[in-house]
């Protein structure tokens, strides 16, 4: 049964379930309805569209850049330092920096939290093509591949699981740091979260819970890829 979320003292898991698949009267909206599945899906599609064009955008930055270190052995120090030192940046100061810049909304969102998915796509990366066992590259070398097919065929197959690693680490990052961007103008799961005075408590619950089967929906989702581009060779067997 739905009550009035003003009237909701504590959050509950029934009420935050409830909260998810049928809308509930808000005193705050003047009467309206907030909630229930049609919102919940809305928003989820949102969430998950800024996390893939963030994650896409940290991708094609920071992998050909470590590919391109890792294979050479150059600026390990540089990688490793730029790798660590953009973890450090705040996400929200960063928002607001591209909302003055170039206004709030999807874009601006997407490229502040793509900027916190490189880091480690870009330490797991190199560090993963740096540590391949140069006998094998050096055979591959020897068998005549050219410099493009031996990270093709050698090193990033031997570095996927460590490169993946970053990938995956990313994208956690990305879709949990993702609940701030109603603060940008662009709605998504954190908007149950960031507006309790609006959904309640159990609204709250409710974007909680849904961020975290969010998240690790697309962790075993990753885990699967891995698990297909994992060569035979490095998969772990039963004793």
């Amino acid at each position: 049964m739905s009550g009035l979320l003003s009237q909701l003292p504590f959050a509950s898991i029934d009420g935050a379930i409830e909260f998810i698949f049928e809308p509930q009267y808000s005193n705050v909206t003047g009467g309206n309805k907030v909630g229930g599945i049609d919102k919940v899906v809305e928003l989820t599609i949102n969430q998950l569209q800024v996390t893939v064009i963030s994650l896409a955008i940290a991708l094609a930055v920071a992998l050909p850049f470590a590919l391109y270190l890792g294979h050479k052995h150059k600026f390990e120090t540089l990688a490793i330092a730029f790798g660590n030192a953009g973890r450090g940046i705040p996400e929200l100061a960063l928002i607001a920096f591209m909302a003055a810049a170039i206004g709030v909304g999807l874009l601006n969102v997407a490229i502040a939290l793509a900027v916190l998915g490189i880091p480690p796509i870009l330490t797991n990366t190199f560090v993963g093509i740096h540590q391949v066992d140069r006998a094998a590259v050096d055979a591959a070398r020897g068998m005549g591949m050219t410099e493009f097919e031996i990270l093709r065929k050698v090193e990033i197959p031997l570095a996927i699981p460590t490169l993946m690693g970053g990938i995956r680490g990313a994208t956690i990052a990305i879709v949990a740091t993702a609940t701030i961007a109603p603060l940008a103008g662009y709605e998504t799961l954190g908007d149950f979260i960031i507006n309790e005075n609006v959904y309640g408590e159990n609204g709250v619950l409710a974007g909680a819970i849904l961020v975290a089967l969010l998240a690790l929906a697309l962790e075993l989702a990753l885990a699967g890829i891995q698990r297909l581009l994992t060569s035979p060779g490095l998969k772990p067997r039963p004793a």
